[in-house]
């Protein structure tokens, strides 16, 4: 048992299942109720970000609610992972990578904690650098390479993008991209919470391949999800001294 506060993992398409989700806890939130899975040690606490179900779609994740759940019981840091099409020829499919930036194309998604007063989140550094080096390093310690320097665009969903909008996105820097990133690195930063998330790309973006299908995606997640519960797992057996 630790007596460090415990450490978010908000698990994705493909790693829920990876996880002990035997003992749900509910906790109630002023932007709705949120259901996470304690780690039999005390060292994390897994909340299924689609709902254990996978129920949620991407734009009607309660993305509020699962970030303030994780605050209100303590957690200080959270790894997420994130389904992602790939746009960079250097980072594969099957491949695994840690994002350094983003790029927000979401539209209709309930963005902030501040909807009544004037905040302005620094977002300079949105994702971890702590935890981003430790991943990596985690990731070298059980063989599993872990690419960093990712810039992942968040599209709207629920639809895969187009050929065009790929070629748009990579113009702009971007190398990967999903649908799930965007509100919740932008909440976690309002919370003053760390936050990495670890990107598996389960495909070639749209054009870079014949078609995109939700059945690929979700093959290559199950091909992928114990190499990333292992990288979670030694990422949090890792931590030490101070936080971000």
């Amino acid at each position: 048992m630790t007596d460090r506060p415990p450490v978010g993992v908000i698990a994705g398409t493909g790693v829920s299942e990876q996880f002990d989700l035997r003992h749900p806890k509910t906790v109630e939130t002023p932007f709705g109720d949120a259901t996470v899975y304690p780690h039999q040690e005390g060292e994390y606490v897994v909340l299924p970000r689609h709902g254990a179900a996978h129920k949620y779609p991407p734009h009607g994740i309660r993305y509020r609610a699962n970030i303030a759940a994780l605050e209100q019981l303590g957690v200080k840091e959270i790894i997420a992972t994130s389904a992602v099409g790939s746009m960079n020829q250097s980072f594969r499919v099957g491949e695994i990578g840690v994002v350094e930036q983003f790029i927000d194309f979401t539209k209709r998604r309930e963005m902030t904690f501040f909807e009544d007063s004037v905040v302005h989140t620094d977002m300079t550094h949105p994702y971890s650098v702590r935890l981003n080096a430790l991943l990596v390093a985690a990731g070298a310690r059980i063989g599993v390479k872990v690419h960093s320097h990712l810039v992942y665009v968040c599209a709207e969903g629920p639809r895969f993008e187009t050929p065009a909008e790929i070629k748009m996105y990579k113009l702009l820097g971007g190398d990967v991209v999903g649908m799930t990133g965007v509100p919740e690195v932008v909440l976690a930063n309002e919370k003053r919470l760390g936050y990495a998330s670890i990107a598996i790309a389960t495909n070639w973006a749209a054009g870079m391949q014949a078609k995109v299908s939700q059945e690929e995606v979700l093959r290559a997640m199950k091909r992928s999800g114990k190499r990333v519960k292992q990288l979670i797992e030694a990422t949090i057996a890792g931590l030490e001294g101070g936080r971000r």
